[in-house]
């Protein structure tokens, strides 16, 4: 199979895992308003890993897109833009200057989802007041983050090269 093609079947896969994990996510009662396990995140780094920069991003738009007609309507899709565009950004940076571990790229990548849904809410419901949620929100972004960093390490290591685009 030639790389593109491989590149994209890949792609395809991951998108569709990220939408899985996504619905899979909506189910589970955290107690706390905006709160998620940030599963998808996981994949986005493995996106990241095996595909590059430029697909990484392709994929988290369009897992946003999909997620929004799909999911959540398209008002939840400016939160999850803002925040998506965040951590994407956050985890790039990091991931590209090759001193971090992934579950540092993840953490880093967790919080900027966390802080972009909250400046995304400050500017569309006119209030600065959400602020004060944003230290519970970065606690549990920390958590997250490792979590799903740890996910992302753990798949690296057991998925074999040969399955992957070269």
């Amino acid at each position: 199979m030639r790389s593109g093609t491989r590149r994209l079947a890949l792609s395809a896969l991951l998108v569709t895992v990220m939408l899985m994990l996504g619905y899979v996510e909506s189910l589970i009662p955290t107690g706390v308003p905006g709160v998620k396990l940030g599963l998808s995140n996981s994949v986005l780094i493995l996106a990241i890993c095996w595909l590059g920069v430029p697909w990484a991003v392709g994929l988290m738009l369009v897992k946003v897109l999909l997620s929004a007609l799909l999911f959540s309507g398209v008002g939840a899709m400016l939160y999850a833009l803002a925040g998506g565009v965040l951590s994407m950004l956050a985890m790039c940076v990091l991931y590209k200057s090759k001193g971090f571990g992934l579950a540092a790229v993840a953490v880093a990548g967790a919080v900027m989802h966390n802080v972009g849904q909250v400046c995304a809410a400050m500017l569309i419901l006119k209030t600065d007041r959400l602020v004060y949620y944003m230290g519970a929100l970065m606690l549990v972004g920390v958590v997250t983050g490792l979590v799903t960093g740890t996910a992302a390490k753990i798949l690296i290591k057991r998925i074999p090269e040969s399955m992957l685009p070269k």
